[in-house]
């Protein structure tokens, strides 16, 4: 009896193994399965946050593009209006200026032109209607002189050269006066407000 009951320990010590060893499997299991959940939550933020990247990259171009309207719009305007004296003063309701070369047409030191353009009355800026694309598009136009008042008396205005002498041998070719009347340089700054908080700015500089 001593020999049946000393195997029946050993046969019992031998069916418990597998059971601690069962036990070990299933919280390796539970923490591989939990590592496994953790990358695929980080996984998934990732791709979100890609997405939400290129989608404002997207806004972001689309909104410089449509600053082509604003660029237009204010050239359309000084083209209609580049007779006489209109463009000689400013012209608030129009966004325009006569004296852009003046430092208070343009942001501080240090100063962007988003926090400059905060600092502008309302009567400063030409807004125009929102496109298809949501976008608001808004300019100002300076004419880059030191003053107001005519270009030719004192504005000190920056131009391109007024009328030229070409040279060449008296025997061959003579002497041809190439002229061109001098041209005034206007500056455009367009501003553009779009969807998700997209701002942009686009400038440009042109000469009638």
């Amino acid at each position: 009896s001593l020999g049946m009951l000393n195997n029946a320990i050993i046969m019992q010590d031998r069916t418990s193994t597998p059971r601690a060893q069962s036990g070990i499997v299933l919280i390796v299991a539970l923490i591989i399965l939990v590592a496994m959940t953790i990358a695929g939550i980080a996984m998934i933020r990732s791709v979100d946050l890609t997405n939400l990247i290129a989608g404002n990259l997207a806004f972001k171009q689309a909104a410089t593009h449509s600053g082509d309207t604003g660029v237009e719009a204010a050239f359309a305007f000084l083209n209609a209006n580049n007779v006489g004296t209109f463009l000689h003063t400013d012209q608030t309701t129009q966004g325009y200026s006569a004296d852009g070369n003046n430092a208070a047409r343009s942001p501080a030191a240090g100063q962007t032109w988003e926090a400059y353009w905060a600092t502008l009355p309302a009567n400063r800026i030409r807004t125009l209607a929102a496109d298809a694309s949501g976008n608001t598009v808004s300019y100002i136009i300076d004419r880059l002189c030191a003053s107001a008042g005519s270009p030719s008396g004192g504005a000190n205005c920056t131009a391109s050269t007024v009328s030229s002498v070409a040279s060449g041998s008296g025997e061959e070719a003579g002497e041809k006066a190439l002229t061109s009347s001098s041209a005034i340089y206007y500056r455009i700054t367009v501003r553009i407000v779009g969807p998700r908080n997209t701002v942009s700015f686009v400038q440009s500089t042109v000469t009638l």
